[in-house]
């Protein structure tokens, strides 16, 4: 009697495992029709404008590598966070980032982009990123560097401008 229900109980019990939930982070990118319902229907300037804010409450913060908090901040970590308080998660990596929306022309960042930034001329890759906090006559980014902690920067300093990689939509 045992052996008559044993095959059907252990299919069921497989199936139930094999359909847990998925431990992967969801990541939103640039919004589409079908993706619309689930991102706030907060206009997107005020979305930034928020992001933006939070960022700055960071201002100061001494730099830390892998931080995420006002003890210790380190660049991919200070986007992370600034986004992730308006329900947006990206990859936790400025060069995983760098593969979030959609590249853009320097002329058309507008405040909420990120600004990406390779460093280390050698390994030729993406390894610092930033938010725009303002455009106009020049590109002002808020940032966590290694040597001053969380500040804003300008694209007009020859660093920066020097190492400048490219702009993404992430709104």
């Amino acid at each position: 009697m045992f052996m008559r229900y044993l095959g059907p109980t252990l299919i069921l019990i497989f199936l139930l495992v094999s359909c847990g939930p998925s431990k992967k982070a969801a990541v939103i990118t640039k919004p589409t029709a079908t993706k619309a319902a689930i991102i706030p229907s907060i206009p997107k300037d005020e979305m930034a404008n928020s992001i933006i804010q939070y960022a700055q409450t960071f201002n100061g913060t001494r730099y830390k590598y892998g931080g995420t908090t006002k003890k210790g901040m380190d660049c991919s970590g200070l986007i992370y966070t600034s986004f992730k308080k308006e329900n947006i998660v990206l990859p936790r990596t400025s060069r995983a980032m760098s593969t979030q929306g959609e590249w853009i022309p320097l002329r058309k960042a507008e405040k909420g982009d990120l600004v990406f930034f390779k460093t280390n001329k050698k390994k030729n890759i993406i390894n610092h990123v930033g938010l725009v906090i303002e455009t106009g006559s020049t590109l002002k980014f808020i940032h966590a560097s290694v040597s001053k902690g969380v500040v804003v920067s300008s694209l007009d300093e020859r660093y920066w401008n020097n190492c400048f990689s490219g702009v993404r939509r992430v709104l």
